[in-house]
């Protein structure tokens, strides 16, 4: 997800120039992840409907999956990950990619408030876009902000509009024999999951299938008719894939039956109806929520993709 926020009333508006951009190393990842959860919180402030509740500050496990997952990518593609700090070296903006196959993917991308209008999130969009050098096609999962959504454009982005679900679920509605083709996946099911991928999206996920299957519960669908996957984190679907609809309806059903009684189904576009069916089928509200930014590529479906992994 990425956002830069508007200058404060108060703010000293820092200057480009007094601002260093390097790559990002592992010890700047603490600092990153509170600068990223200030400026997220006041963005989710800002733009949150009137009927949700009202935004809370991270909490400390989603933290720790938030700083676990950035450490990995500064890991994986140390030339994606850049860094800017200010004139009294605290850090003031990063951006986080990676690439896997030859689709280019932003993770994050955040601006300190006082330092809009200075040229640095161009300079550090930039620098992240030099890792996509070379790849055919880019993703990003995007807030509203107007400032960051204009940059995507200019950079040659397309945004389709993303929608989400959320509410208590029907248990009534879950369909009889739910979960009989699914089972739990394992690390040996990862070559399946990268070929589903592929079809997909163009590409698989590489290193972040290990880091999610670490984290994360799998579900796994393999049948004649079909294949897909998902995985599951605290309850929510954070990415699925799959062959084709009824599968990747199965799968989602089966997560959803497994599920919360509060439950959210994110990241979901119009080419991904499929998914819509089953949200509004077990009684959750639907809404509006960010982009999903595409460059050469059309929204890939069926497919709910990861926050920032995509």
């Amino acid at each position: 997800m990425t956002a830069i926020l508007p200058t404060p009333p108060d703010s000293y508006g820092g200057r480009v120039s007094e601002v260093l951009i390097r790559p990002m190393r592992a010890d700047d990842v603490a600092a990153a992840e509170r600068l990223s959860s200030e400026v997220f919180l006041e963005l989710d402030r800002r733009a949150h409907p009137r009927d949700w509740p009202e935004p809370r500050a991270r909490s400390a496990s989603h933290a720790e999956r938030w700083t676990a997952r950035t450490r990995h990518l500064v890991a994986t593609d140390p030339a994606g990950c850049w860094a800017a700090d200010g004139p009294d070296g605290a850090l003031v903006g990063f951006a986080t990619s990676l690439r896997r196959d030859g689709t280019w993917c932003l993770a994050t991308y955040v601006v300190r408030g006082d330092q809009q209008g200075s040229g640095l999130g161009r300079r550090l969009l930039d620098a992240a876009l030099e890792h996509s050098r070379g790849c055919l096609r880019g993703m990003l999962s995007s807030s509203t902000d107007p400032g960051a959504v204009r940059r995507y454009l200019v950079a040659g982005f397309t945004m389709h509009p993303q929608m989400l679900l959320r509410g208590p679920v029907d248990r009534g509605a879950i369909p009889p024999g739910t979960g009989e083709k699914v089972r739990e996946g394992t690390p040996a099911d990862t070559d399946l999951l990268e070929s589903v991928d592929r079809a997909r999206r163009g590409s698989g996920h590489g290193p972040d299938h290990a880091f999610l299957q670490a984290r994360c519960r799998l579900l796994v669908s393999d049948t004649t008719t079909g294949t897909g996957y998902a995985y599951v984190d605290d309850g929510q679907v954070v990415l699925l894939a799959a062959q084709n609809r009824r599968t990747a309806a199965r799968v989602l059903w089966t997560a959803v039956a497994d599920g919360p009684e509060e439950q959210t189904i994110g990241h979901v576009t119009a080419a991904n109806a499929w998914a819509i069916d089953v949200g509004t089928a077990c009684r959750l509200t639907l809404h509006t929520s960010g982009y999903l930014a595409l460059r050469g590529m059309d929204p890939p479906a069926p497919y709910l993709h990861h926050g920032s992994l995509l």
